[in-house]
């Protein structure tokens, strides 16, 4: 175990978890099945396994797998890839968009020109493997991967049992993800409102020593924050 993340995840099979494919809308099995007969891992990620298990229904679906952008884009026809700093697929059935992103690596030092003087990340997009992937993410309820090969929730970080608890936990050291992103200060207290979780002390402690670094911000991404 390294600053909470396992090496080894667990694996929790169908029988023992609540998510069920019904409660996960079409467009995004659809992408999720697509990509696994291609031959690549395909997860659903983030927020949607965590309202999945908490009983609601996810706002968004995000999917994560090893395919790169490039590949996902010529499986789907309805594919627009975006961003610079995160490149991702954006699949498109009408109204509703599918986000698909790589699996991404955590820097190591040859990455040190993507960080600014304060330790924020400038870009990101070094692909890695889905156990790379977990450090990308914020919170250990937020890093569960649905896995639509065996629909089993693999959870390298205790996420499942921080969810059952009603538990906000920062993956890794907290000092340094704020300042590596300092809007997920505000994502702290966004998620543990919208979720009526409490946050750990550990996570909640550095924010009000970190704050200033949010001045450093565009006003664009703390109002998309708010």
């Amino acid at each position: 175990v390294i600053d909470g993340v396992s090496a080894d995840p667990v694996i929790i099979p169908r029988s023992e978890h609540g998510v069920s494919r019904k409660n996960i809308d079409e467009p995004a099995l659809k992408v999720l099945y697509r990509l696994h007969k291609a031959g690549y891992q395909a997860c659903l990620v983030g927020g949607a396994v965590r309202d999945l298990l908490l009983g609601r229904h996810p706002k968004d679906f995000d999917v994560a797998t090893d395919a790169t952008p490039e590949e996902v884009s010529k499986l789907f026809r309805n594919c627009r890839l975006i961003g610079r700093r995160f490149r991702l697929a954006h699949i498109h059935f009408g109204r509703q968009v599918i986000e698909v992103a790589t699996f991404r690596a955590p820097h190591g030092e040859q990455h040190e020109e993507h960080h600014d003087e304060s330790g924020r990340i400038l870009r990101d997009n070094v692909y890695g493997e889905i156990h790379d992937d977990v450090w990308r993410r914020d919170f250990t309820a937020n890093a569960l991967y649905y896995n639509i090969a065996d629909f089993s929730i693999i959870d390298y970080v205790g996420g499942v049992e921080d969810i059952a608890n009603k538990r906000l936990r920062l993956i890794g050291d907290q000092e340094t993800r704020y300042r590596e992103d300092p809007v997920r200060m505000l994502r702290t207290l966004r998620f543990a409102a919208k979720l009526d979780f409490e946050i750990e002390p550990g996570s909640r402690d550095p924010i009000l020593e970190l704050a200033p670094l949010l001045a450093g911000i565009p006003a664009a991404r703390l109002f998309d924050e708010f």
